[in-house]
């Protein structure tokens, strides 16, 4: 498959499929944090690294030197409680300043490293310029007279840590919001203006030597059950296979000419699940919009199902054998980019609905877990200690780059064979 696509174009796409999603991703968190008056320091294309960057007068647009997916620095989004001094840091940089570390240090009484913390909240919050090692107090509006407390209330007010807890959730949630979005109006525009090819319950083709063929299932017959769950479009039935191995033995219910009959079969392998060697009738389908909205909803609710298996142990195994990682997802995108606008339209509206499904769930550092973890300050009445943030940002870390790694692994065995 690489040798017909060629590996530059797959890299190609592949980079421009990512960065796609995680630009509409991370627009969605710049656009809420602007709706609230929150400072943002940069808008990057790419990962962080040595980059293009246009400065404008609030803030800096850029594309990295690796333009795969991208980021949005918000001001005063550190974690862990704040300085009690800040206030008092600000007020130095005022009446003082410009100042170092070491002169604030001198200032306030404290060490170097505590200092150079302070300046850089200053500079997180937007409050103070650098030049050199310098740092010069930088706040709109009045702040001749303001006692410490008032001046780091000035500050704080138009960054991610001066909102209130709806207002720093909604920041949080704007990115899965969009990705929902975007693939939620794409289906729906796709599917109620061309429509979409329905595959039935009902038996197209039956594969010669395997279980289905030894037990004289039939084009035409209609499915209805599989051990006893009802079938009522053919995903349900693709779904109930994604869990069965082969070698086991499953009843279903088909009818014929009119009649019901339950049929016993004996499983074979394919693709690490189950598999009857059956192919289901095409039907083309013209949604309304209603109906397109509805049906994205839907499509929707089974991504989110998929995803939370790949979390449960009893269901790993299974479902990702079905999923791609980002090697089998840029070869994907290069095939539904070469197959044209509308097949890479539908498969953009699908990763963008995976990605904002993945990301609501609640685990640190995904946005889930960090509007979990807002949710828990608020009820405790304080910021979580920055060491538990930061080891519970880790560990959810390792567990999804080891996901993602161990996905990659397949992609690339899937490859190779």
């Amino acid at each position: 498959m690489t040798g017909a696509l060629g590996t530059a174009e797959i890299v190609l796409w592949g980079v421009l499929t990512f960065s796609i999603l995680v630009v509409f991703h991370e627009m969605g968190h710049f656009l809420a944090a602007r709706a609230f008056g929150v400072k943002v320091h940069e808008f990057m294309v790419g990962l962080p690294g040595p980059a293009l960057r246009l400065h404008t007068k609030n803030m800096t647009w850029g594309v990295t030197a690796v333009p795969l997916g991208g980021y949005v620095r918000i001001a005063g989004m550190e974690p862990g409680a704040e300085d009690a001094l800040v206030g008092d840091a600000l007020v130095a940089l005022r009446d003082e300043g410009p100042l170092d570390a070491a002169a604030l240090a001198g200032i306030l009484g404290v060490a170097d490293e505590r200092a150079a913390a302070l300046l850089a909240t200053a500079y997180d919050w937007k409050a103070a310029t650098v030049d050199g090692e310098r740092y010069t107090l930088d706040l709109e509006g009045e702040v001749r007279g303001l006692d410490a407390a008032a001046l780091a209330d000035h500050a704080r007010a138009s960054t991610y840590r001066g909102q209130s807890t709806w207002k720093r959730v909604t920041i949080l949630a704007m990115g899965v919001i969009t990705n929902l979005t975007l693939a939620i109006l794409t289906f729906t525009i796709v599917l109620s203006v061309w429509g979409y090819y329905q595959l039935s319950t009902t038996i197209d083709t039956v594969a010669e030597d395997a279980p289905a063929a030894s037990v004289d299932l039939a084009p035409g017959d209609v499915l209805v059950a599989l051990d006893g769950q009802r079938i009522d479009r053919w995903d349900t039935f693709q779904l109930l296979m994604s869990r069965t191995r082969a070698g086991e033995t499953v009843v279903l219910t088909v009818e014929r000419d009119g009649a019901q009959r339950d049929v016993t079969i004996t499983l074979a392998g394919r693709e690490g699940h189950g598999y009857i060697g059956i192919g289901p009738t095409a039907e083309l389908v013209r949604p309304g919009v209603i109906e397109s909205l509805g049906e994205s909803v839907r499509l929707t609710g089974l991504v989110f199902r998929a995803i939370v298996d790949l979390f449960n142990p009893v269901t790993f195994a299974r479902s990702v054998e079905g999923v791609r990682g980002p090697v089998g997802i840029s070869v994907m995108a290069a095939e539904a980019a070469q197959a044209g606008p509308l097949s890479y339209a539908g498969l953009i509206a699908m990763l963008s609905l995976s990605l904002g499904v993945m990301n609501i769930l609640p685990i640190p550092p995904l946005d889930g877990g960090k509007i979990m973890m807002e949710i828990v300050e608020r009820i405790m009445g304080r910021p979580v200690k920055r060491a538990v943030s930061v080891a519970l940002s880790a560990v959810g870390a390792v567990l999804l780059f080891s996901l993602i790694g161990y996905i990659m692994y397949a992609d690339i065995a899937r490859l190779a064979q």
